[in-house]
């Protein structure tokens, strides 16, 4: 059990039954009582996100949460098919547990995985990717010196906002955190 006053991004717990990892935290204190502690909280069977209060001095289940290396292989339809780089083993996810992580998935990528007692909860991606312009807005001379953006397609289907030099067939870099462009690659 640990306190709640340790919970922090990236932490995994259980509470009423169900696995969550926090996604936003923030602590609070008014200037009578006790402080609340305001939290963002993603089930990581369901892949439904929730806003939850707790009171300084409650307390939740920590749980280990094992990761290991995986490779992305293809999709299927609505379900996400990984291989354990030491095993073999196939792994497979719904797109509601990976949520928007899909927009960044390329076949042959490597991730982690993160399991609780053998149940697949997860994937971390890497920081950045690189993904390549498939289609991409001409842009139009004399905008470049106020540093505008135009709008391009990549490999996965993904829109994001580029600097105007960006032509297609770039191998751009993206930030996964945020989604947004951070250089050419």
């Amino acid at each position: 059990m640990i306190g709640v006053n340790e919970l922090r991004r990236g932490v995994t717990f259980t509470m009423d039954g169900e696995l969550y990892k926090v996604l936003e935290y923030q602590h609070h204190k008014p200037g009578r009582g006790k402080a609340a502690i305001r939290t963002t909280l993603r089930n990581l069977r369901t892949g439904a996100t929730i806003q939850h209060n707790f009171i300084s001095g409650d307390r939740v289940e920590d749980i280990r949460v094992e990761r290991r290396g995986v490779q992305y292989l293809y999709t299927d339809g609505d379900l996400y098919h990984f291989m354990d780089t030491e095993t073999y083993d196939q792994t497979v996810l719904p797109a509601s547990v990976l949520s928007d992580q899909t927009r960044y998935l390329k076949e042959g990528m490597e991730l982690v995985l993160a399991t609780y007692e053998g149940e697949p909860l997860a994937v971390e991606l890497p920081t950045t990717v690189d993904l390549e312009v498939v289609e991409a807005e001409m842009a139009i001379a004399g905008n470049t010196a106020t540093g505008t953006l135009k709008k391009v397609t990549l490999e996965t289907d993904m829109e994001v906002q580029v600097p105007l030099f960006v032509k297609q067939g770039d191998v751009i870099r993206i930030d996964t955190r945020t989604g947004e462009y951070v250089t050419r690659a």
